[in-house]
């Protein structure tokens, strides 16, 4: 970001003291992925207070969309990827639409495995495999979690592992493997503690609960 800015500045100078204004097209591309960056992260926000109030914020989408756009426009896949993956969120968490989050889930993971953006194929992957759980697709969906967690267990994101095991107890529950489901508990249980991550430690207790006798 900082160098982003750096190139609107440099352009600024050049153009009024210097009379260069061949840097004018750059600094609009900088500034539009540096919009595009805000925008996402505003995003982000809304969607937390989605989170704590369960109203949808009006704002959320129209901000992901419009950091689509501009990432389109500088050619930036791995930002694209990262605000596809916002608005299939925002279709599947906040609008219980799978249907119309799919395509944009899939998108992103295309595209983050391509720019090699591992955090945000984790995301993409995780989501992917809560709309093939919810179809009672239950190998697509275990398939898609594992690999999130496999991505989360090597970029050292421990509290995003945790938040995978969830998904994959209740994966084990639904398809009989029990044993498993214990395992996946005692081990999204430590990791939640270890990591501070409060909500997914319910979560996991929630799941447990849930496991037969």
């Amino acid at each position: 970001m900082d160098e982003l800015i750096r190139q609107v500045d440099d352009s600024y100078q050049r153009a009024v003291f210097n009379g260069e204004y061949d840097g004018l097209p750059v600094a609009d591309r900088a500034l539009d992925a540096v919009e595009a960056a805000l925008l996402v992260q505003r995003g982000r926000m809304l969607h937390c207070r989605f989170l704590q109030t369960r109203t949808e914020q009006a704002g959320e989408l129209p901000y992901f969309e419009r950091a689509v756009d501009l990432y389109r426009g500088v050619h930036d896949e791995r930002g694209e990827a990262e605000a596809q993956f916002w608005i299939g969120c925002f279709h599947q968490v906040v609008r219980d639409d799978n249907p119309t989050a799919v395509p944009h889930l899939s998108i992103s993971a295309t595209l983050a495995r391509r720019a090699g953006d591992d955090l945000t194929l984790s995301y993409a992957q995780r989501h992917l495999g809560i709309a093939a759980h919810m179809a009672g697709e239950y190998d697509e969906a275990r398939a898609l979690l594992e690999e999130s967690t496999a991505l989360r267990r090597n970029l050292g994101f421990t509290a995003g592992v945790a938040a995978n095991l969830v998904g994959l107890t209740y994966l084990a529950i639904a398809q009989g493997r029990t044993d498993d489901a214990r395992t996946l508990a005692d081990e999204g249980a430590a990791l939640a503690q270890s990591s501070g991550a409060g909500s997914i430690s319910d979560q996991i207790e929630s799941a447990r609960s849930t496991i037969p006798s």
